[in-house]
């Protein structure tokens, strides 16, 4: 992702022999987010993912890093942070929160068909109930609260259509979240970020899911939201993709069956999902902070998709 803290090649090395990693040979800077700093590290012993972290604190890192070791630990292919001789996962560099992660092998499939689909609401579904008893919890830190502060910071950049879809989109989630059915929606830790570029194959073959660091606990059909919006979704277009959708929501209910709840709220949280995004992906693009490689993305996107989200509802009884 975005480097923020420069780490020397010195540093890394020492943090690797330090955690029983091998001698360091190579370490690249990771292009592509916007979140924390990251670089590949190789060393004798394997490729690793060395991660700094920008905005999340002490406190709160070992949800995400411990809820990765339980999920490794149950058979999810996910990153396993290294411990050091004390068995601690969480480490320093350069006075920031800093983890080392194993390199999942494969590439991501940036251009997915219904068969990659179906891979990925397979694993979701498997994640979601490989987590069901993590005994940590801590929210979604990009949930409706945090929608509730961010968009009068947004407000102020948009135009008069813009800003009127933003006010009535969160005026409605807000009531969607106050309701009883909302309430008896299952729920658990999340990934809350399984986009394309956080999931790796080799050819059809799923081989890990990566960056758990916007996880927390929400309900599990957000979770399938957020994921359908981005890997079953025309990206030039932002038009929906029911084929690919079908593929995703089949595969995951085969594993998890979906709730009445669940199958009544669908295409609410699929606006939430598409909500979420545009107005964080606004926040970056007006409100940046400084980087060494910095790339926005474009928040029209997402804006474009909530859209298609309100204006074409989509049931899951189209799905399954």
């Amino acid at each position: 992702m975005a480097v923020f803290t420069e780490v020397t090649e010195t540093q890394a090395n020492d943090l690797m022999q330090a955690l029983n990693l091998g001698q360091l040979t190579a370490l690249r800077g990771i292009e592509g987010g916007i979140e924390n700093t990251n670089y590949f590290a190789t060393t004798t012993e394997g490729e690793y993912v060395l991660t700094l972290f920008e905005r999340l604190t002490h406190e709160q890192l070992p949800f995400y890093l411990l809820l990765m070791k339980h999920l490794a630990e149950r058979g999810i292919p996910v990153p396993n942070p290294a411990p050091n001789r004390d068995g601690d996962v969480l480490h320093s560099m350069n006075g920031k929160p800093a983890a080392v992660v194993n390199k999942l092998a494969g590439k991501s499939q940036l251009q997915p068909q219904a068969v990659h689909c179906a891979a990925v609401g397979n694993m979701l579904a498997r994640m979601h109930l490989a987590g069901a008893d993590y005994n940590r919890s801590q929210p979604n830190l990009r949930g409706l609260p945090w929608w509730n502060e961010t968009v009068p910071v947004v407000l102020p950049f948009l135009d008069e259509a813009q800003a009127s879809l933003l006010r009535s989109e969160l005026a409605y989630q807000n009531h969607i979240a106050n309701s009883a059915t909302y309430a008896a929606l299952p729920r658990g830790p999340v990934h809350a970020d399984l986009f394309r570029d956080n999931v790796m194959f080799d050819g059809e073959q799923l081989t890990g899911f990566f960056d758990f660091y916007f996880a927390g606990v929400d309900t599990w059909l957000f979770d399938l939201a957020v994921c359908l919006n981005d890997w079953c979704i025309d990206l030039p277009s932002g038009a929906h993709d029911g084929e690919r959708a079908e593929a995703m929501v089949r595969a995951y209910n085969l594993v998890r069956p979906l709730s009445a709840a669940e199958r009544a709220l669908w295409p609410a949280l699929l606006r939430a999902g598409a909500l979420r995004f545009w107005i964080s992906r606004l926040w970056d693009y007006h409100l940046p902070r400084e980087a060494a490689m910095l790339t926005p993305h474009d928040p029209t996107h997402f804006e474009r998709v909530l859209r298609g989200r309100v204006h074409h509802p989509v049931s899951l009884s189209d799905l399954v």
